[in-house]
This record gives structure tokens, C-alpha cells and sequence, in this order.
């Protein structure tokens, strides 16, 4: 990985990983693939390994990542699916020749359909969000619960209640945040005598 770029927060959904390339969205938003080369990287790290990308290509795939992440909100949110964000998923999902192969391992993986070809990888990603998206696994999308980060996350979760996209970034933060406000408020109330 690049020691200059901030790490990728990796989730167990493709799609929704995808959509976590660009962090705290409501804040001081962290965009985590800035070139072409770290799309590259972070593709290679989820399975889909290409051998170049463009910039043309790098903003394909923003394009795809904004379009999925507006189609999972609306869907946490029961709202109505975004048409030009359908559209875009559609035609990435359309674009590309990848198959799914399976390993000696039992595991599925990925070949596309050329070495290089970004397109081939953002249809695999753009395929997964429509599984997520039109409910055909098992788990409910939802927003994290930071006020600056609101990111899509699919929970998969025995209760479905999840509240946070990922416990060791924004879940942390959140009780950290409130452990510091608590001994804040304990530290007045000891300095003036009140309990």
C-alpha cells in the first residue's frame, strides 16, 4: 500500500466497501482512492486486480461509488431509488465481462475479462450492489450513526441494530466522544461538589 494515502476501511460487502472510498462524506470528507493508481490498489486488495486505470476510469468509478452509495442510502431510508443512479449502476454492471470462478478452496473469485480492465472490475462491483440493493441476501442496509460519516453499510448482524459503518473508526470515536463528555461533566460536578 501507499504510505502516503490514508488506509482503506475494508468491509465484508463489496459494495458497500466500494462506497467507503470516500469517508466522513458530512464532515472533513477522506477521499481514499485519489489517483488512478490507488483505485488500482484498492481494487487489487478486494479481488479484482487490474493492471492500469485512467483518469477517465478513475471517474467512472466515483461515478459508479456516488450512484451505489445514493441508491443504498435512499434504501436505508425507504426512499425512492435515485433514477440516474439506477442508471449509472445498470450500465456499469452491463459493461463489463467478468465471471465468477471458483477455487479449490471453495471460495469464489473473480476473473475479468482483461488484465487491465477497470470497466470489468466496477461491473463486478456495480452487480454486487444490485444484489444488496434489490434484497436478495440476507441483512438490511443502513446509515452509521456518526453525524459527520452517515455511510451506507450492510448489516448483517443477528439483530440487524448495528449502529456504526465500522466499530474501530466511527463507533470508537463516537464512545470516546462520550466517555470524554462524561468525565467533562463528572469533572464539574466534583469541582463544585455536586453528584
Amino acid at each position: 500500500m501507499r504510505n502516503e494515502f490514508p488506509e482503506f476501511r475494508l468491509g465484508n460487502v463489496l459494495a458497500t466497501s466500494f462506497t467507503g472510498t470516500l469517508t466522513e462524506r458530512h464532515g472533513d470528507a477522506v477521499e481514499r482512492i485519489p489517483t488512478p493508481q490507488r483505485l488500482v490498489d484498492w481494487l487489487a486488495v478486494s479481488g479484482l486486480a487490474v493492471d492500469s486505470c485512467t483518469t477517465a476510469q478513475l471517474e467512472l468509478a466515483r461515478e459508479l461509488r456516488e450512484s451505489i452509495h445514493a441508491a443504498a442510502t435512499a434504501t436505508a431510508v425507504h426512499d425512492a431509488l435515485p433514477a440516474a443512479a439506477i442508471e449509472i449502476i445498470n450500465d456499469c454492471s452491463i459493461q463489463g465481462r467478468a465471471a465468477a470462478i471458483l477455487t479449490p478452496e471453495r471460495h469464489r473469485q473473480w476473473r475479468l475479462g482483461s488484465s487491465s480492465c477497470v470497466e470489468d472490475a466496477l461491473s463486478v462491483i456495480a452487480a454486487d450492489a444490485i444484489s444488496v440493493i434489490a434484497g436478495e441476501r440476507d441483512g438490511k442496509l443502513a446509515l452509521c450513526a456518526s453525524p459527520t460519516c452517515q455511510a451506507a453499510f450492510f448489516d448483517t448482524s443477528q439483530s440487524r441494530t448495528r449502529k456504526w459503518c465500522d466499530m474501530n473508526t466511527c463507533g470508537n470515536r463516537q464512545k470516546k466522544a462520550r466517555f470524554n463528555a462524561n468525565q467533562r461533566k463528572n469533572g464539574t460536578a466534583a469541582r463544585t461538589g455536586v453528584n
